[in-house]
């Protein structure tokens, strides 16, 4: 029986935190221990251009992708680890998927719809702003997803559409020119968690509120006690559905501690005891894969040689099925 391919892509624009972890790193890097699944995992370096042009952020945001997945346990000898951008096929499949990509599918992205409202809403040019990377993100996207003819892309609600969107260039494409391509399908898994922020809102980068993953043990606590809550007093109940520090409570402890945690807040317990049990637990979760992060960001060579070697074992898969690709347009040999 051949296995399932599983893809993953992480943009390489920021520092990993918490809810990164509970919500993409945790979930695949189980799915890699899968007997009856391939996985590829690679750092969206290009993608990361749409959105940053501050080169070192880039730059220094791949190191710290690449240390973080590493230190977690990802083992590279099963799944196929890999840098976008040391994977030149990948470009090129993106120019034939859109020379197939309607210009009407690409009007209808999420992103670039939100991008023109906003335009509109301040009263400029409906495309002020708007390059052609973040226009044409999702053939990027399929060119990803395509190139290694992935069966399952998990993702988030938001990601769903991109995915229909390379399985509706991949269709046209094989309509043209032969059944090359899977056509994948979009999963999206309803038990991972969503992790709120330090204010209370979901925890993104883009709201400034979250808590990095592997800050040191003061800093950590430090932003732990950032965590916004409500002025109820010690010995008042305390409802544990709207409380942030009880949901990142919930995603690193186990079904008997958060029992007791749920006890503990309706006997009231202390804001400050609540966080500060938070702190404990989340450390000495992370607290081994802090050591091994820190060893790696101190050695990026070794790094380099890991990506390297994932990028020889993705090419193995892209190169021929490129070559089988050009073939397929008419970009071949005279002689």
């Amino acid at each position: 029986m051949s296995k399932q391919r599983i893809l993953t892509g992480i943009t390489t624009t920021g520092t990993p935190h918490l809810g990164n972890y509970v919500g993409a790193i945790r979930p695949a890097i189980e799915a890699s221990q899968r007997e009856d699944a391939e996985s590829f995992y690679f750092l969206a370096n290009y993608h990361a251009l749409i959105k940053c042009q501050d080169a070192e952020q880039v730059h220094q945001s791949t190191r710290e992708i690449a240390a973080t997945w590493l230190a977690l346990g990802l083992d590279t000898d099963r799944a196929v680890f890999y840098r976008q951008s040391d994977i030149p096929e990948i470009p090129e499949l993106c120019w034939l998927l859109t020379c197939m990509a309607a210009k009407g599918l690409m009007n209808r992205a999420h992103a670039y719809k939100a991008a023109v409202a906003a335009n509109l809403e301040a009263g400029e040019d409906p495309d002020f702003g708007v390059t052609m990377g973040l226009y044409s993100y999702p053939v990027l996207m399929a060119a990803d997803i395509l190139m290694f003819n992935a069966n399952e892309v998990p993702v988030g609600k938001d990601q769903i559409q991109h995915v229909e969107m390379a399985r509706d260039i991949a269709a046209r494409f094989n309509h043209h020119y032969g059944e090359h391509f899977v056509l994948p399908e979009a999963r999206v898994d309803e038990h991972v968690s969503v992790l709120q922020g330090l204010d209370g809102r979901k925890m993104s980068k883009s709201y400034g509120n979250t808590i990095p993953l592997f800050l040191p043990e003061k800093k950590l606590k430090k932003h732990i006690n950032k965590i916004k809550t409500n002025l109820l007093e010690p010995g008042e109940p305390k409802d544990p559905d709207d409380s942030t520090v009880f949901q990142i409570w919930r995603a690193f402890a186990t079904p008997e501690q958060t029992a007791e945690m749920q006890q503990a807040f309706a006997d009231g317990i202390a804001w400050g005891e609540a966080k500060k049990q938070l702190f404990e637990l989340v450390n000495e979760h992370i607290g081994d894969a802090r050591e091994r992060y820190e060893a790696l960001m101190n050695n990026p060579g070794h790094i380099e040689e890991v990506l390297q070697a994932g990028a020889v074992r993705a090419r193995q898969h892209s190169q021929p099925l490129l070559e089988k690709l050009r073939e397929a347009v008419g970009i071949r040999p005279l002689g």
